[in-house]
């Protein structure tokens, strides 16, 4: 059974910092592209960063020189280092797993961030 489960979200006041993690279960982590979606109130989930087998990063540009994403292949973690937060973050934030072949995809069950102004 697959599971990528979240942890590390919370309450951060505006130029705060958090580091939210994901731990992946039951996948062969090494051939899995991870990546942090967020979705806010009322709007679409978006691409917030991604990370391929190797170790490249992708990040959307408003959280571009804040967010620093890394993975772990022998721990099976991702996490995402959160730095001069903004309210504007604030949303539930998905980690997400796709297999380099079969482009099959894992979410895990989100973990709030909320940054207050």
């Amino acid at each position: 059974q697959v599971q990528l489960v979240e942890s590390g979200g919370g309450l951060v006041q505006d130029g705060g910092s958090l580091r939210l993690s994901c731990a992946a279960s039951g996948i062969i982590f090494s051939l899995y592209n991870m990546a942090w979606y967020r979705q806010a109130p009322g709007k679409q989930r978006e691409l917030v960063a991604s990370i391929s087998r190797s170790g490249s990063t992708d990040y959307e540009d408003s959280v571009k020189g804040r967010f620093t994403l890394s993975r772990d292949n022998a721990k099976n973690t991702i996490s995402l280092q959160m730095n001069s937060l903004k309210p504007e973050d604030t949303a539930v934030y998905y980690c997400n797993a796709v297999q380099m072949y079969t482009r099959q995809s894992f979410w895990g069950r989100g973990t709030q961030v909320t940054v207050s102004s």
